[in-house]
């Protein structure tokens, strides 16, 4: 009979050597993480300091005393609820319009045969390479005959017709190739079209890879700058990212409400991702490398 109590001995001394063999990767990790989280910790801090213990020197990082202040003066200053508004409703129709385009573009090139596929679909990687500030003249000036200037439609309607998707319809289309063939065929055989295995297998079964594409371009949208500041001219209009820029004046900074207006931006893209993390790194991590 083999000796129960010597075997797990082992096991928990070849455990324990192993984590301690992790040790000298942990430990510059950790650094790392404490300097890229301590901008936020930063931040979190200054918006319960008051406006003077914000700008002292030597600084402090914890404020002497907790004010909540800094964000009823963000909330109620310039409309923060009104552009957290428009904000969601430009993320969520954006991140709809994307992951419909991107899936339905990577399907095709992911389970589609023809002679064009290969050439297509080096096109489309090459897009990765240009700076989207190329074209965004020509952009403007699409967007100004057709009307849409001041409007949510230049930063909505693009997604649903893939611009810019090139790298999600490249994540989403190894993702599909990674399913079995057999399921599709099966299908096929069964009277299934295109669109029916499009809808009723790849999009089930892509679940992880497409939270993972919703939360790239969530946060894309919801942290985008240049698009509402280019395109939009009527200030109830406006998105957190630009009127944030109302607590900067010429002269001088809130830099407590500036802080507690950014905590307000921050959060619900630190919760979403707190949410979906799970899918997110699953998605990240079964999306293969095949051609």
């Amino acid at each position: 009979m083999p000796d129960t109590h010597a075997s797990s001995t082992t096991l928990r001394l070849t455990v324990t050597r192993g984590r301690v063999a992790l040790i000298p990767l942990y430990v510059p990790l950790c650094i790392a993480a404490f300097f890229f989280v301590l901008p936020f910790l930063w931040m979190l801090s200054g918006a319960f300091k008051d406006p003077g213990e914000v700008t002292a020197f030597p600084p402090r990082f914890w404020p002497s005393h907790i004010d909540g202040r800094n964000f009823s003066t963000a909330a109620a200053g310039v409309s923060m609820w009104r552009y957290f508004g428009n904000s969601l409703f430009i993320a969520v129709v954006s991140t709809v319009g994307t992951l419909l385009s991107s899936s339905l573009t990577a399907f095709a090139f992911a389970h589609l045969r023809s002679r064009a596929r290969g050439p297509l679909f080096a096109v489309l990687l090459a897009t990765l390479m240009l700076p989207p500030f190329i074209t965004l003249i020509p952009s403007y000036a699409i967007y100004q005959q057709l009307g849409w200037l001041d409007t949510y439609l230049p930063l909505t309607v693009p997604s649903f017709l893939g611009v810019g998707c090139a790298f999600y319809i490249f994540l989403l289309r190894q993702f599909f190739l990674g399913i079995p063939k057999e399921l599709f065929e099966a299908a096929r055989i069964d009277g299934a079209g295109r669109l029916r295995q499009y809808a009723s297998i790849a999009m089930p079964l892509a679940k992880p890879a497409l939270i993972t594409v919703g939360l790239f371009q969530f946060v894309a949208s919801w942290n985008d700058f240049f698009g509402p500041l280019i395109f939009l001219t009527d200030s109830s209009k406006f998105t957190l990212p630009v009127g944030i820029r109302f607590f900067q004046s010429l002269y001088q900074t809130d830099y407590g409400t500036l802080m507690a207006a950014s905590c307000l931006t921050v959060a619900p893209v630190i919760l979403l991702f707190l949410v979906a993390q799970k899918f997110f790194v699953q998605g990240i991590a079964t999306t293969g490398g095949k051609t």
